[in-house]
C-alpha cells in the first residue's frame, strides 16, 4: 500500500493515518507531497490522480483502489488486518472509541483554527494569551479534557482505551497542539497527552516533522518566516 500525505510539519490529517499504520507495524510506503495548491504543482498532478476529494491521506492498495478519510482508512485498515486491536475489541469502547473519533473529526473548530498544528515551533505566548482571551477554545479544551479523563478513568490509560489503537493515533496531533501552545489541562489528561507524544509512531512523525524545514506561508499564522 502506499499512503499518501502533506506536510509532516502542518498536516495534522496525514499524522493520523501515518501514526496508526506505523504503530500496529503494517507495511506501506509513504508518499510525501508538500502543500502547494497551485494548479501546475506536484501537488495538483498527483493528489488528483489518486482522490477525488484532493486531500490527503489517501490510502492506495497495489491495484489502484484508494481510501480517503481518516476514519474511512482506520476502518478498513481494521478489516484488513482484523489481528490488530485497532479499535477495542469490547463493543462498548470500540463504540465510544468511534464516537470520539467522530467528534474529533467534525468538532473542536476553535482549537483547530487558532491552534493550527506546527509541530517545529513552540508558542506558549501566543497560547497564553489565546487562553485568557478566547473563550470558544477554553470551551474545546475543557470538552476534550472531559472525554479524554472519562475514558482514561475507565481503562486504567496509559492510552484511552488502555493499549494504543485507532483513537490515540486521532489525537495525537492534539497532544502536539497542547504541547506546542502551552495550553492547561488537568493531571490525567496530561499524562495522556505525554503519554502520546512519547509513543515510538508519533516520536518517528515528529522527528521526521523537524527534518523537513519547509515553510508554507498558509500555515503560518503566527510566524513570517522560519
Amino acid at each position: 500500500m502506499k499512503l499518501y500525505i502533506g506536510n509532516k510539519n502542518y498536516s495534522s490529517w496525514s499524522m493520523r493515518s501515518g501514526v496508526l499504520l506505523a504503530a500496529f507495524g503494517i507495511s506501506f510506503d509513504e508518499v510525501k507531497l508538500r502543500f502547494d495548491f497551485t494548479p501546475d504543482s506536484e501537488w495538483t498532478r498527483v493528489i488528483a490522480g489518486v482522490s477525488p476529494t484532493r486531500r490527503v491521506p489517501v490510502l492506495v492498495e497495489d491495484d489502484g483502489f484508494s481510501v480517503w478519510e481518516t476514519l474511512a482508512i482506520a476502518e478498513y485498515l481494521a478489516d484488513r488486518h482484523p489481528e490488530h486491536a485497532i479499535w477495542p475489541r469490547d463493543v462498548r469502547a470500540r463504540a465510544r472509541a468511534r464516537s470520539l473519533c467522530a467528534e474529533m473529526h467534525a468538532g473542536f473548530p476553535r482549537l483547530r483554527n487558532v491552534c493550527p498544528m506546527n509541530i517545529e515551533v513552540f508558542f506558549p505566548d501566543v497560547g497564553a494569551k489565546l487562553w485568557a482571551e478566547d473563550a470558544a477554545l477554553r470551551a474545546d479544551v475543557a470538552r476534550l479534557d472531559a472525554a479524554w479523563s472519562e475514558a482514561l478513568q475507565g481503562s486504567g490509560g496509559p492510552f484511552l482505551f488502555g493499549a494504543f489503537g485507532a483513537v490515540d493515533a486521532y489525537f495525537a496531533p492534539v497532544a502536539v497542539r497542547l504541547s506546542r501552545f502551552g495550553l492547561p489541562v488537568s493531571e490525567r489528561a496530561a499524562a495522556y497527552r505525554d503519554a502520546l507524544l512519547a509513543h515510538p509512531a508519533v516520536e518517528d512523525w515528529i522527528a521526521d516533522a523537524m527534518r523537513e524545514q519547509t515553510f508554507v506561508a498558509e500555515d503560518e499564522p503566527y510566524r513570517q518566516a522560519r
